[in-house]
């Protein structure tokens, strides 16, 4: 655990120092405008995961590196009133997480996910998010019967402009990965992930 919160720390350093790199001329810019006018954005997550031993079936301890390229398009204008005014986006996402517990090994695959984008706020834009995909999985564990899994997932997250096409974000998203039935033996890895993001909007 402690190398994944050590992963996770440099992760949130480097937004950091990315961040005061962009807001240095960015002054007076950071709105979320954009938002509310965009077709959608491409974006870059890293962080870390570990899994909920006892919670489900889930008995095995994994802990992750992650790595998500996300392209989001937008499928709506803005819709509701007030604090929930907001637009539907899709999100398709690229993912490689790298387990450093038990073993050194990888999953990666594809996503397909839903979200409600607030767009409410001035300098910040909130959202949900929920959907699914489809993992290969080389952990090399002795209870999951398969390297072809599937994986359902949902979150919150905050995306912060420090420019008016440029955002930072910070992620939650509870992640499920089996095979769906479709070998045995079958144990779900049911985890936690937080994530931190940069991301650009078109």
């Amino acid at each position: 655990m402690v190398t994944g919160v050590r992963e996770m720390a440099r992760v949130a350093g480097l937004l950091l120092v990315f961040a005061l790199f962009l807001g240095a001329d960015g002054a007076g810019a950071a709105d979320s405008a954009v938002v509310r006018s965009s077709p959608g954005e491409f974006a870059f997550l890293g962080g870390y995961g570990i899994t909920h031993r006892g919670f489900g079936a889930t008995r095995t301890q994994v802990q992750t590196v992650d790595a998500i390229l996300r392209y989001g398009h937008f499928l709506s204008d803005e819709h509701g009133e007030g604090w929930y005014r907001g637009r539907h986006e899709l999100f398709v996402e690229l993912p490689l997480h790298l387990t450093v517990d038990p073993r050194v090994r990888t999953m990666t695959g594809g996503y397909l996910l839903g979200s409600w984008k607030f767009t409410s706020l001035k300098e910040f834009a909130p959202y949900l998010f929920a959907g699914g995909g489809v993992l290969y999985n080389d952990l090399g564990l002795a209870t999951q019967g398969t390297r072809l899994n599937f994986s359902y997932q949902g979150g919150v997250g905050l995306q912060w402009f420090v420019r008016k096409d440029t955002a930072l974000g910070a992620e939650y998203r509870y992640h499920h990965v089996s095979n769906a039935g479709t070998a045995d033996p079958n144990e779900p890895l049911n985890s936690s992930k937080i994530l931190f993001g940069v991301s650009l909007y078109r």
